[in-house]
């Protein structure tokens, strides 16, 4: 039983069949076409056999791999490889199915490929998770058969595959050097002038042709009887914290990835700018309770530690508690630091209930609030109405849009800096505020 458990009989040999069952029927009015229907019979058979024994004598006549990442980058495409080797002393063809994650949802996966004797062949494809977590595979089923494709043999290998999906950390290596890179405008990144001094002083040196007057330390100078000026350092190992709003407003979808996902994605990327330049990186999770705090540091694990947190945020479909949000800064933050948060307000009012904690918050650190333009919205402002519910649905999209405006503005009022974004241009304009703030010295 075990030699027909992996035998399938192929469709061409039904269609055979079918077509000798219309030479029998045919023969009825052309008897010479019985005798053909017979041999038919016959040869269909003695192929049958034939096909039989080329597929299944042997053993081991086909290898196969699965070849996965160590980890899925989330959004991302990765690739899976499949290495297959035939050591048939013919070239077969095969009709591969692989069962991949139940997340993909994918129910027609197949690839047929020929391979000729005694070679290998490496065959690709991509996958693109949306959601973070526990991918499992299922078994490689490869279907193999010969040149007649009467029968087939099933080879089934790499079962019980599992792969972890990580927030994207493939976009760290697009965005690792860009922020001193020549290309790096090609992505969006700008260069920003510097418009003064940064606070942290270096030492006093001789005054040299060129160097800016108003640095001259007139102490120095009537000590020494020649003109003295301070001299300043870039500001290093200042604290910047990447806080994510994962309430329920944050599961709204784009492009098959929530806002929180594209929130996760920006601040995994955004705190290896920061360690990069030689800041302290850390982040937290807030809405009922605060989580997944990772203390603002600048050491070798530090992205590890990031990343691990950053996989295991998941939302709990609270309302967002602000109030929570700035016990737990008071509390912790000591020193100030700059705060990357990512949340979402739809309207005026929805900001105004938690404007006082963000006013708060921004007393002793200097906060950037971050959320989201709806850009279904946007696409409804620009289609033509043409009826009368078109027109009520794009005035109600223009009002909906200019109360993000409104809401930037407000923030700006009370010294709040924001960004108001799309979630694909997420990443490239946190980076920006981010090279902003530190060229301007204003953290």
């Amino acid at each position: 039983m075990k030699l027909f458990k992996p035998f399938y009989i192929q469709p061409r040999f039904f269609y055979a069949g079918i077509g000798i069952v219309v030479l029998f029927a045919l023969s009825y009015f052309i008897p010479l076409l019985f005798n053909i229907a017979q041999l038919s019979i016959l040869v269909l058979v003695l192929l049958f056999f034939l096909d039989f024994l080329i597929v299944f004598v042997g053993k081991n006549k086909l290898e196969a791999t699965r070849i996965v990442p160590d980890k899925f980058s989330n959004g991302d495409n990765n690739q899976i490889t499949l290495d297959i080797r035939n050591n048939y002393s013919i070239s077969i063809y095969l009709e591969i199915i692989d069962e991949i994650p139940e997340q993909f949802q994918v129910r027609d996966f197949k690839i047929k490929e020929p391979i000729p004797s005694r070679k290998t062949r490496l065959i690709q494809y991509d996958l693109k998770p949306t959601e973070r977590g526990e991918y499992h595979f299922g078994s490689l089923n490869i279907y193999a058969s010969s040149i007649i494709n009467l029968v087939a043999k099933r080879f089934t290998f790499s079962e019980g595959t599992m792969v972890p999906t990580y927030p994207s950390f493939k976009q760290l290596k697009k965005f690792e050097l860009l922020n001193i890179n020549k290309n790096s405008l090609e992505y969006g990144l700008k260069k920003v002038r510097r418009l003064g001094h940064s606070m942290e002083f270096e030492q006093i040196k001789d005054y040299v042709l060129g160097d800016d007057l108003r640095t001259i330390n007139w102490k120095a100078t009537a000590k020494k009887n020649q003109l003295m000026v301070n001299q300043f350092q870039d500001e290093k190992s200042q604290p910047v914290y990447s806080i994510i709003d994962k309430g329920r407003i944050m599961k709204m979808p784009f492009n098959n990835l929530s806002l929180l996902d594209y929130a996760i994605n920006a601040a995994l990327v955004i705190s290896n700018v920061v360690l990069k330049k030689h800041d302290k990186a850390g982040m937290f999770s807030f809405s009922k309770h605060i989580d997944n705090v990772v203390v603002a540091e600048r050491r070798s694990s530090q992205m590890q530690l990031i990343l691990e947190s950053l996989y295991n945020i998941k939302t709990d479909f609270f309302e967002s508690d602000f109030s929570r949000l700035y016990g737990s800064i008071k509390r912790h933050i000591t020193h100030r630091s700059l705060i990357l948060m990512y949340t979402n307000f739809e309207t005026l009012d929805g900001l105004n209930r938690q404007l006082p904690y963000l006013k708060a918050i921004s007393k002793s650190h200097f906060l950037v609030v971050i959320f989201f333009k709806n850009t279904e919205l946007t696409n409804l402002i620009n289609e033509n109405a043409e009826t009368i519910q078109q027109v009520y649905d794009k005035v109600i999209a223009e009002k909906f849009a200019f109360e993000k405006r409104l809401i930037v503005n407000e923030l700006k009022k009370y010294g709040i800096h924001s960004i108001l974004t799309t979630p694909e241009n997420l990443t490239i304009d946190t980076i920006n505020k981010y090279l902003e703030i530190k060229a301007r010295g204003l953290l």
